[in-house]
């Protein structure tokens, strides 16, 4: 009997779980500036972003409310066929009702796959709009990243090089990381 009630009492104490907190040591922030070229294709066999969901309504502009999952190459010019460096990969929300405006919401992780910065990655979520003048350069927070970009925040400058009226667009991106 005492067994028994020696294993019942002691099985809640080591079934606990269990933290110790210590202070972090001083850590040197690093600055990391990526330059490369985002491709968004929603047109053809070898689509990179489909529509997943759309709403049932009946309107004007068929594209408002759809969400869209993206698989999308990053390359290091603005030819597709240039060296690949990664993808990104996430989900974006069309919410523009104006047919002369995308403008979407953006959740996307950016995984590179060669280089100095393979198996890292950063993680951007943010609103892109595309204003009037293409030529306009948007700016989309940057919110965490893993690998090299541990603990990541920024930004992201996006400069619209390409795109036509089906939806399929070439981004240039200036990302400057704040990381450890």
């Amino acid at each position: 009997a005492w067994a028994i009630i020696f294993c019942l009492a002691v099985a809640p104490v080591h079934g606990q779980y269990y933290s110790r907190t210590v202070k972090a040591r001083p850590r040197v922030e690093k600055i990391t500036r990526l330059h490369f070229f985002f491709h968004d294709i929603r047109s053809g066999e070898n689509a990179t972003a489909i529509p997943i969901a759309s709403p049932n309504t009946t309107q004007d502009t068929p594209t408002y409310g759809t969400l869209y999952a993206m698989d999308d190459p990053l390359t290091m010019e603005s030819e597709l066929t240039s060296t690949l460096i990664g993808n990104s990969q996430g989900l974006y929300l069309d919410l523009s009702r104006e047919r002369t405006q995308f403008t979407a919401i953006f959740y996307a992780d950016f995984a590179f796959t060669t280089g100095r910065f393979n198996g890292s990655s950063f993680s951007l979520f943010s609103r892109f709009s595309a204003e009037a003048d293409p030529s306009t350069i948007r700016e989309m927070a940057i919110v965490g990243g893993r690998g090299a970009f541990r603990m990541a925040t920024g930004f992201a400058l996006l400069r619209p090089i390409w795109s036509n009226t089906i939806g399929d667009a070439i981004v240039e991106f200036n990302v400057t990381l704040y990381h450890y």
